[in-house]
């Protein structure tokens, strides 16, 4: 696991760039963000440290953020194309690399374009995730929304943009988690201001590399998601077939944003690509209870608390949780924002230690809601994955303050405990097949 890199700062004309260098392998990949960043609060973002983790795994990898966003310095205007290059160039410079992979997420491919069309001689290769070459419709680019329309729902979401409404297209297998969304609420305040934000959105307007696609001369790469629902893939389909060599490849899902989704997937075609080898992920399934647990109104005692009180908070919770843990034979998995994941070798000790945290934590004036799953989970070194962690999840989605809600599966599995449920009803769980029985337990 790695630890969070110290940012640091590198000079591009007056304008100060922050990043990071983590990973020592062989080969140098400068990630190049989307719309706004923040090099720091991401790694609170559990399958971000993840795809962060495996990328470090076989390269040194320099992470950024673009001038206006994020740790790095705000600036008057709308920053060029031309000038995000020199940005690279200057933390490339800055983290000693000579020659790097450039890896452009969704509206930093352009500039990814750009920059290895520019200098090849300082580009390794190619990865474009999530990308486009034009930014919006054209009567010859019939892939893209037209700017009118894009400008009409940018103000229609304005208002509730900080808090987390973007989630709902850019990440819609994560919309009805709470969690999530609050953590990229909190993500999207800290990276750009209003004005900012506007500004570069009326750079994103006018972003048209497509005359650039076949002077490439690098090994290239296309990556997206065929449901994709920010950029629609034949946009992607169509770069790649601009651009000499390319390989495209296009991945399931409905997630814009690259930590959301199957992440390995995308990962083991970055790595088999840039290094020759796909990856082998051993993968052990066994049955295990899962448990979710976040604080409730967590959105609206951040923001009254502030970000240190909060912080102090939530440390605070997450001790009490793990003493419950500890006490219940239950094994931390990780925390997600405000809440936690949890495993369970029997569903009995997890309801029990869901009630016990329940009352631990109102020590603390906080209320948590918990749900709770039975099923056979995948074990992918430290983490868990399966359709029953994402049922565990939205069945403590459902729950409210101080209540623990678990699966008509867990509620059968501990006949003759002497556990009292009453039953909450049948709920369809958004992305999962069939309706589910729910129960509260006593």
């Amino acid at each position: 696991m790695i630890t969070q890199p110290t940012t640091r700062y590198a000079r591009s004309g007056d304008v100060s760039i922050a990043y990071q260098v983590f990973g020592d392998g062989p080969l140098d990949i400068v990630v190049v963000p989307g719309f706004v960043s923040h090099v720091e609060l991401i790694w609170e973002v559990p399958t971000a440290v993840h795809i962060l983790e495996r990328l470090a795994s076989f390269s040194r990898v320099i992470l950024f953020d673009k001038r206006g966003s994020g740790l790095s310095d705000p600036v008057v205007g709308a920053p060029t194309l031309e000038e995000r290059m020199d940005d690279v160039r200057a933390v490339m410079d800055a983290a000693g690399s000579d020659r790097a992979a450039i890896f452009g997420l969704s509206e930093g491919a352009p500039m990814s374009i750009l920059f290895a069309a520019t200098y090849p001689e300082q580009t390794s290769a190619l990865v474009l995730y999530g990308g486009m070459a034009r930014s919006t419709w054209a009567p010859d680019y019939p892939w893209a929304t037209p700017a009118d329309a894009l400008i009409e729902s940018s103000e229609a979401m304005a208002p509730y943009l900080y808090e987390g409404a973007v989630i709902e297209i850019m990440a819609p297998t994560f919309a009805d988690d709470p969690r999530v969304r609050a953590l990229y609420a909190r993500l999207q305040r800290y990276a750009a201001s209003p004005a900012m934000l506007q500004q570069m959105f009326l750079m994103f307007l006018d972003i048209d590399v497509r005359a650039v696609l076949p002077t490439i001369d690098v090994p290239t790469i296309v990556l997206h998601r065929r449901g994709d629902r920010a950029v629609n893939y034949q946009a992607a389909v169509w770069m790649a077939g601009q651009i000499p060599g390319a390989r495209y490849v296009e991945l399931e899902g409905i997630d814009h944003m690259m930590f959301a989704g199957d992440t390995d997937a995308l990962v083991d075609e970055i790595e088999e690509f840039l290094t020759g080898v796909r990856r082998a992920t051993e993968v052990d399934r066994v049955l295990a209870t899962v448990m979710f647990t976040d604080i409730v109104d967590s959105t609206q005692r951040a923001s009254a608390m502030g970000d240190q009180a909060w912080r102090a908070l939530l440390d605070a919770q997450n001790d009490v949780l793990r003493h419950e843990l500890v006490r219940h034979r239950g094994r931390e998995v990780k925390t997600l924002g405000d809440g936690m994941l949890a495993t369970f070798d029997g569903p009995a000790r997890a309801i029990r230690c869901a009630r016990a945290m329940t009352e631990a934590v109102r020590a603390l004036d906080i209320e948590i809601r918990v749900g709770l799953h039975t099923g056979e989970v995948e074990l992918v070194g430290d983490d868990v994955a399966g359709i029953a962690v994402h049922i565990a999840a939205r069945v403590g989605a459902l729950a409210g303050a101080g209540e623990v809600l678990v699966s008509g599966t867990v509620k059968d599995l501990v006949a003759g405990s002497g556990i009292s449920f009453a039953d909450r009803g049948e709920h369809v769980l958004k992305g999962i097949p069939d309706r589910w029985r729910i129960y509260a337990a006593g």
